[in-house]
Order: C-alpha cells, then sequence, then structure tokens
C-alpha cells in the first residue's frame, strides 16, 4: 500500500514510533534516527518481573520493520545527516522538542 515511500522518524518513546510502525506495517521503507545513547524506551522494563526479559518486547514491537542508524544529534556532522534524511523522504516523523 505504501510501497516507495520513505519515512524517517526522529523520536522516542511510544507515540511518534508507533505511528511510523504502522507505515512500516503498511509497506513504507522507515529508517529510525537514533541518537548514540538510543532510544530512552529501548532499555526500558527489561527487568521488572522476577525473570529477566530477553531483549526488549515493548522496543521490538514498536520499531518492527525499521532500518535503523545512530547519530550524534549534538554535533554538526550528526545533524547534517539528520537534514539529508528529512530532506530524502516523503515523511519525517518526530517527537523530539526544539532546544531552546
Amino acid at each position: 500500500m505504501l510501497e516507495g515511500i520513505k519515512v524517517v522518524e526522529l523520536a522516542t518513546y511510544m507515540a511518534a514510533p508507533s505511528a511510523a510502525m504502522m507505515l512500516s506495517d503498511w509497506g513504507a521503507d522507515v529508517i529510525k534516527i537514533e541518537d548514540l545513547e538510543g532510544d530512552a524506551i529501548r532499555n526500558a522494563f527489561t527487568g521488572i518481573s522476577r525473570n529477566k526479559l530477553e531483549g526488549n518486547p515493548m522496543f521490538a514491537f514498536d520499531n518492527r520493520g525499521k532500518r535503523g542508524i545512530c547519530v550524534n544529534i549534538r554535533s554538526d556532522d550528526g545533524r547534517d545527516i539528520v537534514h539529508k534524511l528529512a530532506r530524502e523522504a516523503d515523511v519525517f516523523i518526530t517527537n523530539v522538542r526544539p532546544s531552546r
């Protein structure tokens, strides 16, 4: 349905990554950009039960079907990479507030 559509996601936690996941489910090519520390949800909920979880099911669910890249978005070179990817995209999804 969305084959040929390129989506770039610079987002964290649930809502925006879920939106990009749905676009991926519908056939879009989704590239998730993470800072070098990774998405904040990546390591959440991995040890909440007595039995340690293998991986993170929540992160895996929201990011299935996506390609990923880690970029130092605090550097000029990293921001240049993000801008280049965004210019090439049909859709840009973010929930990151601009710094003041």
